[in-house]
């Protein structure tokens, strides 16, 4: 008999997880995939399409907040936990929950989960989502470049619209970003390395997205997301740390496993947080001794006249809302310009009134929540409505060009410098070892 299964995600872990292990595994049946962190997820199917010859119907998803009655009405006997940037108790909540309600609670690790690509991998993954993993990835890609690497950056999944459709993306021009429908989210993770010139790859299918990936690339730069691990086998793997959330890298999944597997571990805003930073190092040498720590800081610039003007300000919306941030780099730079920053909250419509609700250590920057249509248009009428004099946008893209705000703008953009050891050295160290393993 096929052990019932359910699987806990947020349309990204959940999917590959079916994908490599489950799909045409005949002693298992995928009963339902659950959604939670991700609006509007939860009500859909995973196609027929992707999900292959055992799944003619598809497979439904539901909210997680219905994991025990589901247990019950599919007489499950494995619950996979699938998603990522939670604590560790949170993680044990859900195994109680599913062992009280009869259930085996399952986390599976690399060896299921992982592929193995034919080209080297450097993966950049995360303790914490906000950490800063997207300067790390423009650097390294920086390097690679430098040294005249043909290489791609795979995305970690962000399939929060039409799933048959975003088996296998590509991303070449900014075109490309309306082609796919892209929510803001996706937009932040792929504008900024279209305007670098990286072709980015991203989608649901990523043992289809490698190998069209291998056909033009000598070297993979898996670009994380949250703090999950990587979908392929890194030969190379930095992992960053934030000092402003020092303690953490013991304390979240997969953020812990990350931090133990990496090879360099980047601290980052240390100069933020010094005390903080120290404590990251000390766990490092007591639980990864052989990884390489580099310490470093993220350069903050904005264009556009912020110096004590009213302003709103908008951040990343995964940093400061899972993610568990009050603030990023937008608050950082309207504070070092002497700014008068609003209360976004009195703005708030809709979904974005709802996400205050549910994120309730969000006082003094407006989260960037565009997960789909309905809520760019609220994000843009919150703008709006604001009393602002400027609105500070940042995050990684730039906003005015998707929304229709009345306002005057000001962006501002981060990049990483290293305080202590060279992010430089260890990729160009790893590029001749490569070299001499794999014929590029």
């Amino acid at each position: 008999m096929r052990r019932r299964v359910i699987i806990l995600g947020a349309a990204g872990r959940d999917f590959h997880n079916f994908n490599v292990f489950f799909r045409n595994n005949k002693g298992y049946e995928v009963v339902c995939f659950t959604a939670t962190q991700i609006p509007g997820i939860e009500g859909r199917k995973y196609p027929a399409k992707l999900a292959g010859e055992l799944y003619p119907n598809g497979i439904p998803i539901y909210p997680e907040s219905e994991l025990e009655t589901l247990i019950k009405k599919y007489d499950v006997h494995d619950v996979v936990f699938a998603y990522s940037d939670v604590s560790h108790e949170h993680v044990m909540h859900l195994a109680a929950r599913a062992q009280a309600a009869g259930a085996t609670f399952i986390l599976q690790g690399p060896k299921d989960s992982m592929l193995k690509s034919k080209r080297p991998v450097i993966a950049v993954c995360a303790v914490r989502t906000g950490a800063g993993k997207s300067p790390l990835t423009r650097k390294i890609a920086e390097i690679l470049r430098k040294n005249g690497k043909k290489f791609v950056v795979v995305r970690h999944p962000m399939p929060y619209g039409q799933l048959e459709k975003q088996e296998v993306e590509r991303f070449e021009k900014l075109e490309d970003l309306k082609r796919y429908n892209c929510t803001i989210e996706e937009m932040e993770e792929y504008e900024h390395h279209i305007k670098n010139g990286t072709v980015v790859y991203a989608g649901i299918d990523y043992e289809k997205i490698i190998k069209e990936a291998e056909k033009e690339a000598e070297v993979i730069l898996w670009d994380g997301g949250n703090n999950d691990i990587p979908f392929y086998k890194p030969d190379l793997l930095f992992v960053v740390a934030d000092a402003l959330r020092a303690g953490h890298e013991l304390s979240y999944y997969p953020g812990e496993t990350n931090f133990r597997m990496a090879d360099v571990i980047v601290v980052s805003k240390y100069s933020a947080n010094k005390k903080g930073g120290e404590r990251i190092i000390k766990n490092a040498k007591m639980i990864n001794p052989r990884a390489k720590v580099i310490k470093s800081d993220l350069e903050i610039a904005v264009e556009g006249d912020v110096e004590g003007k009213k302003v709103l300000v908008v951040e990343d919306g995964p940093t400061v809302t899972h993610g568990g941030m009050a603030y990023g780099a937008g608050y950082v730079a309207a504070k070092n310009a002497h700014a008068k920053i609003i209360d976004p909250r009195k703005f708030a419509v809709g979904s974005i009134k709802e996400t205050f609700e549910k994120y309730p250590h969000l006082k003094e920057v407006l989260p960037a929540m565009g997960y789909g249509e309905k809520q760019m248009k609220e994000l843009e009428e919150t703008i709006n409505k604001s009393n602002a004099e400027v609105v500070v946008i940042g995050t990684p893209i730039d906003l005015s060009r998707h929304l229709k705000v009345n306002k005057k703008c000001a962006r501002v953009s981060y990049s990483i410098k290293e305080i202590e050891g060279s992010i430089e050295e260890e990729v160009e160290g790893f590029l001749k070892k490569a070299i001499e393993r794999i014929n590029f």
